[in-house]
């Protein structure tokens, strides 16, 4: 029997050393083991020339078609600009109840508004964003009890306000719904 576990695909470049911190915090959250893998994607059927940006819809369908067995959860990361048509721009996005989700990175980064690299900075953002993506494949919606990880985040100045934890109300609704093993 395979133990069941959640998977982080990279579809591009990170650092082995920045996927393993993400999949550590993941480990701390969720208490599933995470398997780390890479693969490649052709991001063509995904691209929005109107936009200059891709369709996270389309590559959210593209992820969730990627899921293998024994794996509970999959969240694919990205470095690409992603949007859905009623939003300007998204930092990631996944099914609520669903089995997969995904994340990108390019609008975190401290460059992108001006300001001085952070690495730390960075990691912390995007480690964020993939435990609040996983809270809603696991059924968690947007908390409004300040700093728990499941609150909304329009900015990525709301995402710095946010910690990287879920709050004890949503880790009791975790527990209650997904035991945590």
């Amino acid at each position: 029997m395979t133990q069941e576990n959640i998977t982080l695909i990279s579809f591009g470049y990170f650092a082995r050393e920045f996927l393993d911190s993400i999949a550590s915090a993941v480990v701390q959250q969720y208490g599933y083991t995470v398997v780390v893998k890479e693969s490649r994607m052709d991001f063509t059927d995904y691209f929005d020339p109107s936009r200059g940006q891709y369709n996270g819809n389309k590559l959210l369908k593209a992820v969730d078609a990627l899921v293998m067995p024994g794996s509970i959860k999959t969240i694919g990361l990205f470095s690409i600009d992603l949007f859905i048509p009623i939003l300007t721009f998204i930092f990631g996005q996944a099914a609520l109840n669903g089995q997969a989700g995904i994340v990108s990175l390019y609008r975190l980064s401290n460059e992108r508004y001006g300001m001085e690299p952070d690495e730390a900075l960075l990691l912390e953002r995007f480690t964020k964003e993939v435990i609040h993506e996983l809270g809603h494949t696991f059924g968690l919606i947007h908390c409004m009890v300040p700093g728990c990880v499941m609150c909304s985040a329009t900015y990525v100045e709301d995402i710095d306000q946010k910690g990287i934890s879920l709050c004890q109300n949503c880790r009791q609704q975790l527990e209650a719904g997904h035991p945590v093993q």
